[in-house]
């Protein structure tokens, strides 16, 4: 089985020269990929040796409380010493004050080595992000330092039985008591609802505070213990049995009257909310780049090492020497470059502030072209391999399984899809990112200008939702691989660059 190693050259290649967030004054070069170093050499030595043990032993529920797989808890204690909960945090609140850039560089290595312990781990900067956007002087201090400490975990608490992406249809109620709110209902689908890593969990609730739609819904941070030290009324009644993230405890939850603090406004949950979601959508599609990169590099190694048959001239061939292996290998690794690429330049343009509506373009497409191509790398990988591709002992039947929910969790890629054709494709969001793409000139370019003009004539915009993804997905590939192939020569491997550019652009047209 070939150990997980991190692909920094290809993330710091991909940020620096084709998102160019050296354009960005937040943005230290030399400190991000000294950073990147360590948390690889981290996460090669800790968290990815986890990964298929974790898997093999799942978490379990123990008279109420969730436990998590061997070694979880020494590993969190390890990362939790050497500052990474508080990377992006405040210094004032006893975090490290680094930029959302250098977070998305540890968080697909963390992905890569360990996607179950991400999952458990990665609401921490979203949830401080949304401390400090709503949340009181008073809240700020009393919660961001647990958090950037490591000393408590996070959760996001939306889903519940009756109301999966239609959050019209939550019912867990909160009721204003004094000081304090009250929260009573179920959540499902809750990553880290309980673990046995922190010492206490912070969980960020929507919960409803009057019967009107969505602007009824406000959002709580119900913290597992009470102001006392009580424990509150905060039940796991089920971990879910899932396909893959087996050490990833997804929770059914039940609030008891559970202890709460109003976050930001009554009636404003849904905005409050939603500043943790453009960062988590991109995480998501990272997490699929993490899994595409480790297909490739599991494949890639094999294909290399493994004799089959012969050359021409009667000597040995490697795998990796037949051409629909070799075509296998190079779609692999597009997938990996190009859905990077996409993720990379969404941050980067998220962070830079002066152009939302393109934020508001890109990250479905980020979502979706991350996620599919994770999926797809695992797949193509499997086939590389043959019947070990099968087998646990290559691990990537568990790459698949892993990265199979991230078409599904923060909003269905049907969801993302519709969104682009039926809101954004008309709008300003639809405006600025023809802008952008309008600076390639490629065929891809073209065909989504026809497909935007077919949209606002249909009276059905949705049936083309699906189309229009992949139309806007392609014009956006079409300059990133274009940038790809002229900045290759600053990428350690360049011919590995130059190469899968040109066939990359040849299928675009």
């Amino acid at each position: 089985m070939k150990p997980f190693t991190a692909p920094l050259d290809d993330i710091l290649f991909s940020l620096r020269h084709v998102a160019e967030a050296e354009k960005l004054s937040m943005f230290d070069a030399e400190l991000t990929q000294e950073i990147g170093q360590h948390f690889a050499s981290f996460a090669e030595a800790e968290l990815a040796p986890l990964d298929e043990t974790g898997d093999l032993q799942g978490c379990s529920l123990i008279d109420g409380r969730v436990k998590m797989p061997d070694g979880f808890a020494e590993a969190y204690r390890d990362y939790a010493e050497q500052g990474w909960p508080g990377l992006t945090a405040p210094e004032a609140f006893g975090g490290q004050a680094l930029d959302d850039l250098t977070l998305c560089v540890t968080s697909e290595i963390f992905s890569g080595a360990n996607h179950s312990l991400q999952m458990v781990t990665g609401l921490v900067p979203g949830a401080v992000r949304t401390l400090l956007a709503h949340g009181t002087p008073e809240q700020q201090a009393t919660f961001i330092p647990r958090l950037a400490s490591g000393q408590d975990l996070a959760t996001m608490c939306l889903t519940e039985p009756g109301a999966g992406s239609d959050l019209s249809r939550i019912h867990c109620k909160a009721t204003e008591q004094g000081e304090v709110w009250s929260i009573t209902g179920e959540k499902i689908f809750i990553s880290g609802g309980d673990q046995d890593l922190s010492q206490g969990i912070q969980h960020l609730v929507l919960a409803r505070t009057s019967d009107d739609g969505v602007k009824g819904l406000s959002l709580f941070l119900c913290p597992s213990e009470t102001a006392t030290g009580a424990r509150n009324p905060i039940t796991v009644t089920r971990i879910e049995e899932k396909m893959g993230l087996h050490a990833s405890p997804t929770c059914q939850m039940a609030f008891d009257g559970a202890e709460a603090q109003l976050i930001g406004r009554v009636g404003g949950g849904l905005a409050a909310m939603f500043t943790m979601m453009n960062h988590a959508r991109i995480d998501v599609a990272l997490q699929g780049v993490a899994h595409a990169s480790r297909a490739y590099d599991i494949a890639h190694s094999y294909a290399a090492e493994r004799v089959q048959g012969r050359k021409s001239d009667r000597s040995d061939a490697m795998l990796i020497d037949h051409a629909d292996v070799a075509r296998m290998l190079d779609d692999i690794d597009m997938l990996a470059v190009g859905a990077r690429a996409i993720a990379h330049l969404c941050i980067v343009t998220l962070e830079e502030g002066t152009n939302p509506d393109l934020v508001e373009f890109l990250t479905p497409i980020a979502k979706v072209a991350g996620s599919e191509a994770g999926i797809r790398a695992a797949e193509l990988g499997m086939q590389v391999l043959g019947g070990y591709g099968y087998l646990r002992e290559y691990r990537l039947e568990q790459t698949y399984r892993d990265a199979r929910i991230t078409a599904i969790y923060e909003g269905a890629n049907g969801i993302h899809e519709r969104a682009l054709a039926t809101r954004h494709a008309e709008g300003a969001a639809g405006d600025a990112f023809a802008d952008y793409i309008d600076a390639t000139d490629a065929p891809a370019v073209k065909r989504w200008h026809t497909l935007r003009e077919k949209l606002a004539k249909s009276a059905h915009p949705d049936t083309l939702a699906h189309e229009f993804a992949n139309a806007s997905r392609d014009a956006l590939l079409s300059g990133l691989w274009q940038k790809i192939a002229t900045v290759a020569d600053q990428h350690p491997n360049s011919e590995r660059m130059k190469r899968i550019s040109r066939i990359a652009l040849d299928r675009l047209g």
